[in-house]
């Protein structure tokens, strides 16, 4: 039976920046165009983590049936770990997934934009097809285009437009990079999973670049971010504070670059969700200043 510091394993704790970043440079940005809203942040953020602890659980749940997991060098799954029945964390991740459904629709009806319910549903329906379904899009490449959309553009976008009702420039600026972090984030999960993944028949993007090119691209993902944070300086000079994260951007891509594998890029894949959290923080104070 599994305990609670296994559910919280498989909640995995620690992509939960990707779900909470996008909200505070959106909120940032809402309050760089004055009006910004404490209580639509908060629903926003409580969307965004249930959505990702809800792809975490599906995420655990089908590679598990699928026995993706069956040999593993990160840490052990649910599922695919025998911690708990498939049946069981199939319903932990529709129950997660409802919460951010009713969650949604409270800030929808609050924040007047019930046009946003259709891009909700699209959201839920990913977050189960990210590994689940007949033909799974993170099985084909895919997973970072998700990631990208919904942790990216539409979290940070939706955030926005929710308590300004209208979007700037750096809050465009803010989304793509936030977004690129969260691509950062899978890829070096996935750069650690290379071996696994293609014999299970996993096409990762990591796993279709190849381990070189795909350790390249993550360096681009955490490295353009800071790019953009600097354009939005242009209007918002408070967002050069991003910049106090070029040490830490530097030692993750010198680590990745030097070839780490396996259990080292765990490390890696945990202060790359501490540099997403930074970056939401640092940015998002930036250009609400």
């Amino acid at each position: 039976m599994a305990t609670l510091s296994d559910w919280l394993e498989g909640a995995r704790v620690r992509t939960l920046p990707a779900a909470v970043s996008p909200v505070l440079i959106g909120t940032g940005a809402a309050a760089g165009l004055g009006q910004a809203s404490v209580p639509r942040a908060l629903l926003a953020a409580g969307v965004a983590l249930a959505l990702q602890v809800g792809v975490n659980f599906a995420n655990d749940y089908s590679d598990g049936v699928r026995g993706t997991d069956d040999v593993r060098t990160g840490p052990p799954r649910l599922t695919g770990g025998g911690k708990a029945s498939p049946a069981v964390v199939k319903r932990a991740a529709f129950l997660t997934l409802g919460v951010g459904a009713l969650l949604g629709l409270v800030l929808v009806a609050v924040s007047g934009t019930w046009w946003l319910l259709a891009v909700g549903a699209v959201a839920i329906v990913a977050a189960w097809g990210y590994t689940g379904g007949s033909r799974p899009y993170g099985y084909r490449g895919l997973g970072e285009v998700g990631v990208f959309l919904f942790f990216g553009l539409f979290a940070t976008l939706g955030t926005t437009w929710t308590q300004a009702l209208e979007l700037s420039w750096p809050a465009w600026a803010g989304a793509v990079g936030v977004g690129l972090v969260a691509c950062a984030l899978l890829m070096v999960n996935n750069i650690r999973d290379i071996p696994t993944d293609s014999l299970a028949g996993k096409l990762t993007l990591a796993v279709r670049l190849g381990d070189r090119r795909a350790r390249l691209g993550y360096v681009a993902m955490i490295t353009v971010p800071l790019v953009l944070s600097v354009a939005c300086a242009l209007v918002a000079p408070w967002s050069l504070l991003t910049l106090l994260l070029v040490p830490w951007v530097a030692r993750l891509a010198r680590i990745v670059l030097s070839g780490a594998e396996g259990r080292d890029l765990i490390v890696v894949l945990r202060d790359t969700g501490l540099l997403e959290l930074g970056y939401g923080i640092l940015l998002g104070v930036g250009l609400a200043l």
